[in-house]
């Protein structure tokens, strides 16, 4: 069923606004303007009760792009590099389940018994799959979709800002295999993208739209395919999709409805990127990578948006992107598993 004129004339309405307030951030020099001002604009107009809409259709083309273009980074070389930092990967999955349990103990220190609510609140992984585990196992699913959405906007908004003043922007470059853009070989690129999506979606992979672009693409880039670059203002419009799904998530009702809850989620999303920065240090000693490189394939945001972080501030985008693809299956896997083992844990405990 197509959607209404009401609806496709907000949508424009909404691309309008966070165009504007794209280019107005790039022209206040802000970092990850395509994203953070959109990001902005629309959650502060959705909270002030400005009806606003965001096209699923827009992000998801968005968030194909973005896995294009990190997948571009993946030469053999850098496929070399990932695979001796295996131990490094791994220690990043362990701090992801770490951080998630001490978050979720926070949680539900400060806001009562409901352990399916808090837990999959706390854990460092996608919204809609956790969102969507909450419901399964009793939990208010309002109130998680507010934590990951509080926490990711947070994490987006304050990482890039700390990073630009801490002068670390380009310290840890790496480049595309390729920087000419070919028409042929662009669309044979989008081709194959637009296949490794249709077939994890088909699979019931999450979030197939990054996940299927950035593995053919990587795919084909770490065998040495070098099929075209991607336009710049094909990224810039991802991350201003991205930006607009993020932001559109906010209501007057979410803020209003629970406002211990959510000071909760900012106490403890300030203390996790804290926790973080003295974790990234010790772990970049023991790798030789740049802190601000680990900072970033640590840090408690979301997949495609730390990523982007990476890619804009030039600090090491194949390592970040490793880091947090791993850290999202792992998360995705396990969280169920290990939530029904402290379940247990707590019957054996009341026993």
């Amino acid at each position: 069923m197509p959607p209404s004129p009401d609806i496709l004339a907000r949508a424009g309405l909404t691309v309008a606004l966070a165009l504007a307030a794209a280019l107005g951030a790039e022209r206040a020099h802000l970092p990850l303007p395509w994203m953070i001002g959109p990001l902005l604009a629309t959650a502060t107009c959705c909270v002030a009760g400005v009806r606003l809409v965001g096209s699923t259709r827009l992000r998801n083309a968005g968030l194909v792009a973005i896995g294009i273009a990190l997948g571009l980074y993946f030469t053999p070389a850098v496929l070399g590099l990932v695979l001796q930092l295996a131990p490094a990967l791994a220690l990043g999955v362990a701090w992801a389940l770490l951080l998630g349990y001490g978050f979720y103990r926070f949680l539900l220190h400060t806001n009562g018994g409901d352990k399916a609510t808090a837990y999959f609140a706390a854990a460092i992984g996608g919204a809609s799959e956790m969102a969507l585990l909450a419901e399964r196992h009793g939990g208010r699913v309002d109130r998680v979709a507010a934590a990951h959405s509080l926490r990711v906007l947070m994490v987006v908004v304050l990482i890039p800002f700390g990073t630009q003043w801490a002068g670390v922007h380009g310290v840890d470059t790496s480049v595309p295999a390729v920087h000419e853009l070919r028409p042929v070989g662009l669309v044979l690129l989008l081709a194959a993208a637009a296949g490794g999506v249709a077939l994890l979606h088909r699979l019931g992979a999450p979030n197939p739209w990054v996940l299927g672009s950035l593995l053919v693409t990587s795919a084909l880039t770490g065998a040495g395919v070098e099929l075209s670059a991607l336009p710049r203002e094909a990224s810039n419009a991802g991350q201003l999709f991205i930006g607009i799904a993020l932001g559109t998530r906010f209501t007057p009702q979410s803020v209003r409805a629970a406002p211990r809850w959510l000071a909760s989620v900012v106490a403890g999303t300030l203390a996790m990127i804290a926790l973080t920065l003295g974790f990234a240090w010790l772990l970049a000693h023991a790798t030789a990578l740049h802190p601000a490189t680990v900072f970033l394939a640590t840090a408690p945001g979301g997949i495609a948006e730390m990523c982007i972080t990476a890619k804009v501030l030039q600090l090491g985008v194949p390592v970040v992107t490793a880091f947090q693809v791993l850290r999202y299956a792992a998360v995705l896997t396990l969280t169920a598993p290990l939530y029904r083992r402290e379940l247990g844990r707590g019957t054996a405990r009341a026993d």
